[in-house]
């Protein structure tokens, strides 16, 4: 197990953990791709401007606390607004889109820290030159960048072990946009139904392990339909020791989506594979301290909003201006949520609790204002400062459907092992969650985050709320 640190997982374009976390190796590469481009525009940003008022140019290294302050406020920004999601790698238009918001992100973080520390900042003027030179060099990496990736000659091949449906889950997965890996072949281990037409017999395969070397691949995915005394151990061992990795279907699937695939997984393979780590002293008091400090000073910079929030919702309709709702937090404990109201106060005649909706007709006009800019999630922030939740983790579901989705869905009682929070690993993947099947679309994300969680996820979660703030595709 590596708990910390960045661990290269093997094989050509493979998956890099970071701290836990698995992160696409071309992602790494454009980042550092990226730091460089604006390490180098913020450079030439200053040259420009000191050419211009006449002003010797010193070493660069001499404005070294800048020029890092400048790249890392835009890559932060580029992490938050989205600019390394699939997506965004492999549509133009969209990173540009992207890379814009993200760089007047930055540009305003740089005009706060002139004011708070002036000496680790550009002048206005550098910024802007720094700024524009950033845009340019940024998209025309895309552009270069969408049509080296788009070819399989620099994703990982792959051999799968098996033809039936879930070799076929493989194949689909290969073809989306961002796939990291292609199938080189697939092999029908056993003579049963194929959902892959173009799997080779294993018999017709004189030797496999040179099978599986003659079509260069790096990892060998086994995707049987039933393992139960059907394990081939002497073709694994043996594809094994030429140095080709071999990979059970369900930590392949958790590396390439970042989710648990309940469908696949077993309860041996959750006992058994790394991971589920989250009570270790060190992280949970970071983690501890670090919601304590958040929430205070979320509360204490947000007061304002919240009184003008407050007034609005009375001045629209009759009732209280907070919610409080009983949900299940951690070990299955209760515990009361507060929240902005943001329906009528019939929205749940009878008490009985009800699914939300996408336009939900029970929300009011401030509510639906509210909800678009998550200003009604605030109040959560004393739950947070009460120890009752945290800021990164699971939502917190209410008991009836607790009760409900348990008996639905497997290891749906695992993700109460695990603090609650405002915003999570299923929030920024799959917003929606107004039925069953959403909820095990949710669940697999849950799982994944109890599973690898670290400091660098919670980061990297608090990143990306952001982008779910600005495209509130997901906003209930």
């Amino acid at each position: 197990m590596h708990p910390v640190g960045i661990v290269y997982t093997g094989g050509k374009a493979r998956m890099v953990r970071v701290f836990r976390h698995y992160v696409p190796h071309l992602v790494l590469m454009l980042g550092a791709i990226d730091a460089a481009l604006l390490l180098a525009a913020a450079e030439i940003g200053w040259v420009v401007r000191a050419h211009q008022i006449g002003m010797a140019v010193t070493p660069a290294l001499t404005r070294l606390p800048q020029l890092v302050t400048f790249a890392a406020s835009l890559l932060l920004a580029m992490v938050g607004v989205g600019v390394y999601s699939p997506e965004s790698l492999h549509s133009v238009r969209q990173a540009t889109a992207r890379l814009l918001v993200a760089i007047s992100l930055g540009v305003l973080v740089q005009s706060v820290l002139f004011f708070a520390v002036p000496g680790i900042t550009f002048w206005r003027s550098n910024l802007l030159y720094a700024m524009t030179l950033s845009a340019v060099l940024l998209v025309a990496a895309r552009v270069v960048f969408a049509q080296v990736t788009d070819s399989d000659a620099l994703k990982r091949r792959v051999v799968v072990l098996g033809a039936g449906p879930r070799a076929g889950r493989l194949e689909g997965l290969a073809k989306r946009p961002g796939a990291s890996f292609c199938v080189a072949g697939y092999v029908a281990m056993t003579a049963g139904a194929r959902a892959v037409g173009q799997a080779r017999a294993r018999e017709d395969i004189p030797n496999l392990a040179e099978h599986v070397v003659a079509l260069r691949a790096s990892e060998v995915v086994l995707a049987l339909e039933e393992r139960r005394n059907a394990l081939p151990l002497a073709d694994l061992l043996r594809i094994r020791t030429t140095g080709v990795n071999v990979t059970d279907l369900s930590s392949f699937l958790e590396r390439e989506t970042g989710r648990v695939d309940l469908a696949s997984v077993n309860p041996s393979w959750l006992i058994f594979s790394d991971g589920f780590s989250s009570g270790r002293v060190l992280s949970g008091l970071m983690k501890r301290g670090f919601d304590i400090v958040v929430s205070l000073a979320l509360l204490g910079c947000m007061a304002p909003v919240l009184l003008v929030t407050m007034l609005a919702i009375k001045l629209e309709s009759r009732g209280p201006v907070f919610y409080r709702q009983r949900r299940v937090g951690l070990f299955n404990e209760p515990f009361d949520i507060p929240k902005f109201r943001s329906m009528r106060t019939d929205a749940e005649s009878g008490g009985k609790a009800v699914w939300a909706m996408k336009d939900d007709p029970r929300v009011t006009r401030v509510g639906r204002l509210i909800r678009k800019v998550r200003i009604d999630e605030i109040p959560q922030a004393w739950s947070v400062l009460k120890g009752e939740m945290s800021f990164v983790g699971p939502r917190p579901e209410r008991p009836q459907f607790v009760e409900s989705l348990e008996g639905q869905l497997p290891y749906y009682a695992e993700r109460h092992m695990v603090k609650p929070g405002i915003t999570g690993w299923a929030q920024i993947n799959y917003p929606y969650g107004a039925s069953i099947d959403d909820a095990r679309h949710k669940l697999e994300y849950d799982l994944y985050y109890a599973k690898n969680y670290s400091p660098f996820l919670d980061l990297l979660i608090l990143l990306q709320t952001l982008r779910v703030v600005l495209w509130p595709e997901g906003a209930r």
